[in-house]
C-alpha cells in the first residue's frame, strides 16, 4: 500500500456534484493498493495513519496523533500512486491491484480506522472525484508498505 497523507484544516471530496466525504481538522489520505497487498499491509497502514505524531500539542510541539488530536480522516482511493513512469510518456499502472481487490482493501482500511475510534469519511472508489483541501503546515507525508519491517530469511 502506498499513501500520501496531508494534515488538513479541512478537506472535501465530491462526485458528480455530491459531497461523498468532508472533514475539518484531520488527515487527507490518498490511498493506493498494490498487487499482492493484503491484511499485513492494511494493519501496518492503519497503525501508521492512526498513530503518526504530526499534530501539535499544548506547547506547539508536533507530538500528537490524529487519534490524540481528535481529528478525522478523509480517504481518497487513488490507484495512480502506483504509476510507473520510467519508460515513455504514458504511465503504466501494472503494479496497482485489480479494482475488485483494491476496493476491498480500501474498505478494510476505512473499517479498521473506524474500529480504532477515528472518524472516517471517504471518496467513491472508481469514480471521478474532485478533492478540495486546505493543507495545514503544510505537512505532507509519504508512506509505503514496502517499508514494513519483515523477518529476515536465512
Amino acid at each position: 500500500m502506498r499513501a500520501v497523507i496531508q494534515r488538513v484544516s479541512r478537506a472535501r471530496v465530491t462526485v458528480e456534484g455530491d459531497t461523498t466525504g468532508a472533514i475539518e481538522h484531520g488527515l487527507l489520505l490518498y490511498l493506493g493498493v498494490a498487487s499482492g497487498d493484503g491484511p499485513a499491509e492494511v494493519e501496518w497502514l492503519v497503525r501508521k495513519v492512526a498513530e503518526l505524531r504530526i499534530f501539535g500539542d499544548a506547547e506547539g510541539r508536533i507530538d500528537r496523533s490524529v487519534e490524540e488530536a481528535g481529528g478525522s480522516v478523509l480517504v481518497v482511493p487513488q490507484f495512480t500512486l502506483y504509476a510507473d513512469t520510467r519508460k515513455g510518456r504514458r504511465p503504466s499502472f501494472f503494479d496497482a491491484a485489480p479494482p475488485d481487490v483494491a476496493e476491498q482493501l480500501v474498505e478494510r482500511v476505512i473499517a479498521e480506522l473506524r474500529d480504532r475510534g477515528v472518524p472516517v469519511e471517504a471518496g467513491r472508489f472508481g469514480a471521478h472525484m474532485l478533492v478540495e483541501s486546505e493543507n495545514d503546515g503544510p505537512v505532507t507525508i509519504l508512506l509505503d508498505s514496502i517499508d514494513i519491517e519483515r523477518p529476515r530469511r536465512g
